[in-house]
């Protein structure tokens, strides 16, 4: 565990298929690489797990978020790096859990839907939109983009590495991760 490290969540939005796991990953691989202590939430995981028989209504999705939000602010007041990837399509449950969580940075996975159905490869966005997956984010339900995020990634810009250390970057400048060059 890195000494006197500061818990902080870190929650990655944005639609399917936008990259939040992967770049969560690509930061999960310079954490480790800095001897940092970080749990990974991924949506999927989580879904089969600790939401499991939670459904894609709204107040489903909203319940989904608020559990998240309770384990991810569990981890963080004990100085933990929390890396959420959720679609976490509503602002109003991302607002909530955000004012929970003292130690909050909210990531802005940003691809356009086009860029975002091309790299699908389970066929959610197809299935989602011949009708056969109902309450489909982007499709059929909403996904409403954060009006402030402390990081904006556009990922059909920018590459993984880049998007990446944008991340990391700011959570140096916030204090919850010594610089590189102090790392080094």
């Amino acid at each position: 565990m890195a000494t006197g490290q500061r818990g902080v969540t870190v929650w990655f939005t944005g639609l399917s298929g936008s990259g939040k796991s992967t770049i969560a990953r690509a930061i999960e691989t310079k954490l480790r690489k800095r001897g940092c202590q970080f749990e990974m939430l991924d949506g999927d995981i989580i879904r089969t797990n600790l939401t499991k028989g939670l459904g894609f209504s709204k107040e489903d999705r909203d319940e989904n978020i608020r559990r998240i939000g309770f384990v991810s602010h569990l981890l963080t007041r004990n100085g933990v790096i929390v890396l959420v990837s959720a679609i976490s399509p509503y602002r109003a449950a991302r607002d909530e859990v955000r004012d929970r969580i003292d130690d909050f940075v909210e990531v802005f996975i940003d691809a356009p839907l086009d860029v975002c159905e091309e790299r699908d490869v389970k066929g959610l966005y197809k299935k989602a939109r011949t009708g056969e997956i109902k309450q489909f984010t982007g499709i059929s339900d909403p996904y409403e983009a954060p009006l402030n995020p402390e990081v904006h990634c556009r990922t059909d810009l920018q590459t993984v590495e880049e998007s990446a250390d944008q991340v990391i970057g700011q959570l140096e400048a916030l204090g919850y991760l010594a610089t590189a060059a102090a790392v080094a």
